[in-house]
């Protein structure tokens, strides 16, 4: 099937060909339309799945000195958010070049237009600043100096919102040409420069969102322009990719993970984009998380959920023993996955209270955030009351992986069921429990997780709704006890196709490929991979935003 011409240069399908209609490929797609560019937009999967993982997503973003913030009684600048980020980077290859300039250019975005920019298109943001990624490092090292996760009204849906409003417009116009079910299988290539892309029509499919669909084919396309963009998303979909480019430093790829992605994320398109003279670096930088759990009503293969946790959980190994500090609930993700992966099993625990649970957990996800994506205050307002949220009371009667009893050892007990292995000793956690409940007493202490969450409350947003006043873990009255089972899940991969500031794909010698450009996680949010080895949260979103728009702006001044 060749494409019917729309109007582009001589013998051109479009002016511009984007791949992947995810966040960062909607938001390309919105700035080149805005230029007065014609864009043909392809999507591999149902129409249901416009958007792609960011509609699935919490819809937090990283903002620096925000009116938010202010309000907060935090005190942010460009310069902490900077040494923050760069302490978590780590960046320390000759490739990092690249990565480090997006790096500077997307925290230069956070510090200065970029809520301006979606507060113009209607994107508005919960009032409290979440506190993500504390670190607990030193100044220099890695983690949020200050809480800067600004939870998007109405979580990833609102943030996908306008974007889709302005590509759907332009659809309806014929500037833009939305194909879904057009799998690319190869970019086309006439003179040492990208034209173009081959590739398979797909079978259609009913398959809601986030749903596998057939990759039954019934027919071929092709189609050229003058540039082309890929926008196909990460690898975190692909058990396979992530093992293969997994970590030395990170020990043994795990044999079991749960997905926090659907199936279609399978980095195809880094291959085909390689095939086309692309460099690919950074593929062993990638961010999985630690605090997953089986989803009792999965969309996808091994659809797993992160929680989101404050800082008072005890975090247990498969055996039992205490994870050493700072290796605290949302403190280091990374530094955490390293440990588990030395004590020879994969899974954690939480150990916990009633009244922990009731103030501390959130689950990721729009789906598990009725109220914050329904944009319903009085929804939002039944988390005030006694007991924890719906989403997460409804895991605890359904999911797979919580105990919940009255008494260490029934706790213990349940967890050894569980895990079909007697590894945990009850008399061991119930010390370890007694001694840390003594240390409660009074607003001081040598206990480090104590002193932290003393700390954390410190902060309004976390004394208001995140973080439990603390109590005694064996006190009847914050009970019952409850033990979380965590798995490690995918998410992203912060690697990728390597690119310089204009979103140009780079080859091998680091000189553009030419007609070639790449955003979102695909190109490791810019550059190949401005996060380096760690991130700061809430710039997953925003890298794609600012990767898409950056991306967006560029190819419309070069064609």
């Amino acid at each position: 099937m060749m494409a019917t011409s729309t109007g582009g240069s001589a013998g051109m399908d479009a002016d511009v060909i984007v791949i992947g209609a995810g966040l960062a490929g909607l938001v390309a797609t919105a700035e080149l339309a805005a230029a007065g560019r014609r864009v043909i937009l392809l999507e591999q999967e149902p129409e249901a799945s416009i958007g792609g993982q960011a509609y699935w997503s919490f819809g937090g973003l990283f903002l620096v000195n925000s009116p938010e913030q202010r309000r907060m009684g935090i005190r942010d600048s460009h310069d902490l958010a900077l040494q923050d980020w760069l302490g978590s980077a780590g960046f320390d290859r000759p490739e990092d070049d690249w990565p480090r300039r997006w790096a500077e250019a997307y925290v230069d975005f956070a510090a200065g237009p970029k809520r301006r920019w979606l507060h113009d298109k209607g994107v508005r943001f919960f009032p409290i600043v979440g506190w993500a990624e504390r670190g607990g490092y030193g100044p220099a090292g890695h983690g949020n100096s200050v809480p800067r996760f600004h939870i998007t009204w109405g979580t990833g849906p609102g943030v996908v919102a306008p974007f889709e409003r302005e590509v759907r417009a332009a659809a309806e116009s014929g500037q833009v040409r939305l194909l879904f079910r057009h799998r690319v299988d190869e970019l086309t290539v006439t003179g040492g420069g990208v034209d173009g892309v081959r590739g398979s029509i797909l079978a259609p499919s009913g398959a809601a969102r986030g749903q596998s669909s057939t990759r039954e084919v019934t027919g071929q396309f092709e189609l050229h322009a003058q540039a082309v963009l890929v926008t196909s998303g990460g690898i975190g979909g692909n058990h396979d990719l992530v093992r293969q480019h997994w970590p030395p430093r990170l020990g043994q790829p795990p044999k079991h993970l749960l997905s926090g992605v659907p199936a279609h994320v399978d980095g195809r398109m880094l291959g085909i984009s390689q095939a086309a003279g692309a460099a690919v670096i950074n593929p062993d930088r990638m961010w999985h998380y630690t605090e997953g759990i089986d989803n009792w009503n999965p969309v996808w293969p091994l659809h797993g959920i992160r929680i989101l946790p404050g800082p008072s959980s005890i975090w247990l190994d498969a055996r039992g023993r205490q994870l050493p500090g700072p290796l605290y609930p949302g403190f280091d993700t990374l530094g955490t996955l390293e440990h588990i992966m030395t004590t020879g099993h994969e899974y954690t625990w939480f150990v916990l209270t009633q009244k922990i649970i009731e103030r501390e957990f959130a689950l990721s996800g729009s789906e598990q955030n009725p109220d914050l994506t329904g944009k319903s205050i009085v929804k939002l307002l039944e988390r005030v009351k006694p007991g924890p949220p719906a989403p997460v009371a409804a895991f605890m009667r359904h999911g797979a992986d919580f105990v919940v009893e009255d008494n260490v050892p029934a706790l213990v007990a349940g967890m050894n069921k569980l895990a079909c292995a007697e590894l945990i000793d009850a008399g061991a956690v119930t010390e370890l429990i007694a001694a840390r409940d003594r240390e409660v007493a009074n607003p001081f202490t040598k206990d480090m997780q104590l002193t932290a969450i003393h700390g954390a409350r410190r902060y309004r947003g976390d004394r208001l709704i995140r973080v439990a006043k603390p109590h005694r873990f064996l006190d009847p009255a914050a009970g019952p006890l409850i033990a979380v089972r965590l798995h490690i899940l995918t998410r992203k991969s912060l690697g990728g196709l390597h690119t310089n500031l204009d979103a140009q794909v780079l080859d091998g010698a680091g000189q553009p490929v030419p007609g070639l450009y790449a955003a979102g996680e695909v190109a490791g949010f810019g550059g190949g991979g401005m996060h380096g080895y760690r991130a700061l949260e809430g710039t997953f979103l925003g890298g794609c935003l600012f990767s898409g728009r950056t991306a967006g702006r560029a190819v419309a001044r070069a064609v």
